[in-house]
């Protein structure tokens, strides 16, 4: 999926820009408690072409004679990893020197580039957009992101410069897993060890992103391909931002991924980057599995790793079902474990029920439980189908299916994993009258 970054001085609108570009879009995919989503990311999908959208966010300067520093740190992390800029400036405000800067920056990338004049909320302001002419950049996209205005034909001139959507991947063969995490958890450590395995074949060959490898290999006769993300490479001083800017690596993996290894440094333990990248593996419908790396350099008596696992199940409350694995990518402790679980969890990715098994499972959980009243009258619950897989989806008919309150609908998919598992996969359940029309 390409990357689309917005950059440009605080204050000058990106944060509008996005929202309004993402349109009704920014809801969470699923209400679960516990999921933390990083609003400066979010999947694009109601255009034609599909792509991830990125604010930047502005830097609040320390000081005005840091303004241009911190925004070329900013400006050249959004830059590096994506394959579209929207350069967003204030129409208001008028050009400015920043300007000035980050456009002589944006010339020097063979990246095709957008360049926004925003807050143009009236034919006066256009004429006097018009300095921003003064940038020799050709066309300008004057918009109101606040207002809406302009914002169809920028979208129009994004589009184009997208490629067409590929395909889809998923009839491909093998089972692509990632390797996701914030810098220095020991990623690249892991996937070394991984495919050190005897029963391993490996061929690497260069990815399709500039900064991961992904390397095809066979274990237990299955083909596999390893996606290593391992991150921004850090450039001298540059940057305070880069575990940030870490979340886009892991997000152009999963987008390619059946299966996610989360890793987590044992040592620092789980930080508010590791909810963000798990919560969108989550929202993406992969499999997961929990790789606590560095457990040789924790101290530890009988009990630590039984209440590591307990704190790990209150933090990640949204990733319940995930496995939990405790390894030493520096000394090989338990990594041969890995691979055993991945097959498990990429089966049940995989995983198809029979229309009668769920129908049972349905109507014993309607007599151990009974569905809600909505408007009056109790809910009635028709049957239940599996529509999909990977992840495994489900659609049950209900007589209204707007009146499925979250606890019961939680309580439908705890039924489903206690009757058939589904270990280290999101389940997918939607709701919808009987009477509509079920063709799609």
């Amino acid at each position: 999926m390409s990357l689309v970054a917005i950059v440009g001085r605080p204050n000058v609108g990106k944060s509008t820009l996005f929202n309004r570009i993402l349109g009704q879009r920014k809801a969470l995919v699923e209400d679960f408690p516990g999921v933390t989503r990083d609003r400066h990311y979010a999947e694009v999908t109601r255009y034609d072409k599909p792509f991830t959208l990125v604010d930047t966010g502005g830097f609040e300067p320390v000081s005005e004679d840091r303004l241009l520093v911190q925004m070329r740190e900013q400006s050249q992390l959004a830059v590096e990893e994506a394959d579209l800029i929207l350069f967003v400036m204030d129409g208001r405000e008028g050009l400015t020197p920043a300007d000035h800067e980050v456009c002589a920056m944006l010339r020097r990338v063979e990246k095709p580039v957008l360049y926004v004049v925003n807050k143009v909320d009236s034919d006066k302001l256009e004429n006097i957009a018009a300095e921003f002419y003064a940038l020799g950049v050709g066309e300008l996209h004057t918009v109101s992101a606040e207002h809406g205005r302009g914002i169809p034909d920028l979208v129009d001139a994004l589009l184009e410069h997208l490629p067409e959507a590929p395909g889809d991947a998923e009839s491909e063969p093998e089972t692509r897993l990632a390797v996701i995490g914030r810098p220095n958890v020991g990623k690249s450590s892991l996937v070394n060890r991984l495919l050190g395995y005897e029963r391993v074949v490996a061929n690497p060959q260069a990815g399709t992103t500039r900064d991961s490898v992904d390397t095809p290999f066979t274990y237990n006769r299955r083909r596999y391909v390893l996606i290593d993300t391992a991150g921004i490479r850090r450039k001298g001083k540059v940057s305070q931002k880069l575990e940030k800017f870490s979340v886009i690596q892991a997000l152009k993996g999963m987008d390619r991924a059946h299966v996610v290894l989360m890793v987590i440094d044992a040592v620092e333990g789980v930080t508010e980057q590791d909810l963000t990248v798990a919560g969108y593996a989550f929202e993406k419908g992969r499999g997961i599995i929990l790789v606590v790396n560095k457990w040789d350099a924790v101290a530890k008596d009988q009990s630590t790793m039984k209440r590591y696992q307990e704190e790990l199940q209150r933090t990640f409350k949204f990733l319940s079902f995930a496995p939990v694995i405790f390894v030493s990518a520096l000394t090989g402790q338990r990594v041969a474990k890995i691979m055993a679980e991945v097959e498990k969890v990429a089966a049940e990715f995989d995983r198809r029920i029979p229309t009668a098994m769920l129908n049972k499972v349905l109507a014993e959980a309607e007599r151990s439980h009974q569905p809600p009243v909505f408007q009056g009258k109790r809910l009635k619950f028709f049957y239940m189908t599996q529509v999909e897989t990977r992840p495994p989806t489900f659609v049950v008919f209900v007589n209204k299916a707007e009146g499925v309150h979250f606890s019961y609908q939680r309580y439908l998919a705890n039924q489903l994993r206690e009757a058939f598992g589904f270990s280290g996969v999101p389940i997918r359940i939607h709701y919808r009258d009987r009477d509509r029309d079920t063709k799609d």
